[in-house]
């Protein structure tokens, strides 16, 4: 069976369907910009079908470029991995890899993960991506990315693809500018009523950190509705920065406030008798070659959890 389309065809596709433009996505290809048109109407008279819409000098995908598209990424993703897995024949410990983490661990953990195991592997090449635990989990099912670490759940309908395993327990802790009253009076402890009188700097309703610290506090009788929200922001570093100067308190990973703990900028305080912790998982698609690189890093990961555990 001759195939109506070629890889560089399908290559095309997809950088015009990230970029929305063929200046781009030719720029991005090393093509001109007249050959790669050619090249996607060469492809539509293949398929009998049209796969992008041009209307208003902006281009989209059809319904039918939508469908073609899963399978063009598909497929270039096991051209790389046969790349890779001839790469491990050929090379031996040398590789690449794709690694993922949802937003905190990609900012907080990994960097850390990653400084270890380039000192044990400096040969591997390694490439990070941060993006949400849904985001991330699809783009290990399909291929996109070799392992990750995430902390949110990960849809029902990927687990199915996916190996998923336990790696450490993630602690989210109560932080209070230093010239809060709590921390002036060199209290570590405070009780739940007290959460009702703290002016609360919090992520937006939508994060999935959010609604996990949430539904732990209600399962402990604490009614988070009742709570003084005065700002919502939209990274972690935005929200250690409102609290060091003292606008307010707020929920955040142990993992994201070394540093303000060491400069004493701000201060913990534990809640009695509650504790918030969740655990991060490692996940990998259960049907993908794993490399050589694939099989260092796992193990790295697995000795951070020993020595952390």
């Amino acid at each position: 069976m001759i195939l109506p389309f070629t890889l560089q065809q399908l290559r095309i596709l997809k950088a015009i369907a990230n970029e929305k433009s063929f200046t781009k996505a030719a720029e991005i290809l090393y093509v001109s910009q007249p050959s790669l048109s050619k090249q996607i109407k060469i492809l539509e008279t293949r398929l009998g079908i049209s796969l992008l819409n041009r209307e208003n000098n902006t281009i989209s995908l059809t319904e039918a470029g939508k469908v073609f598209l899963q399978y063009s990424e598909r497929i270039l993703a096991l051209c790389e991995e046969s790349c890779r897995a001839l790469n491990d024949v050929k090379n031996g410990d040398r590789g690449n890899l794709i690694v993922g983490a949802s937003q905190t661990i990609g900012t907080y953990l990994m960097p850390r993960v990653l400084a270890l195991f380039a000192q044990n592997y400096p040969q591997i090449n390694i490439n990070v991506q941060v993006d949400s635990t849904r985001v991330i989990a699809k783009k290990v099912v399909s291929r996109e990315i070799d392992i990750a670490v995430v902390g949110g759940d990960v849809p029902e309908e990927l687990k199915k693809n996916l190996e998923i395993e336990n790696f450490v327990d993630d602690e989210l802790i109560l932080i209070v500018p230093k010239s809060h009253p709590f921390a002036l009076k060199k209290q570590k402890t405070i009780q739940k009523d007290d959460l009702y009188h703290l002016n609360f700097i919090t992520l937006n309703s939508s994060s999935t950190i959010r609604k996990f610290i949430d539904n732990i506090l209600i399962q402990n009788n604490i009614e988070t509705k009742q709570f003084n929200i005065i700002m919502q922001l939209n990274s972690i570093e935005a929200i250690k920065t409102a609290v060091s100067l003292g606008l307010g308190a707020a929920f955040v990973s142990l993992s994201a406030v070394e540093k303000e703990i060491q400069l004493e900028t701000i201060a913990i305080m534990k809640i009695e008798n509650i504790k918030i912790t969740r655990t991060l998982s490692i996940i990998s698609n259960k049907d993908c070659y794993r490399s050589k690189a694939l099989e260092f890093f796992y193990s790295e990961l697995w000795i951070l959890k020993n020595i952390t555990n």
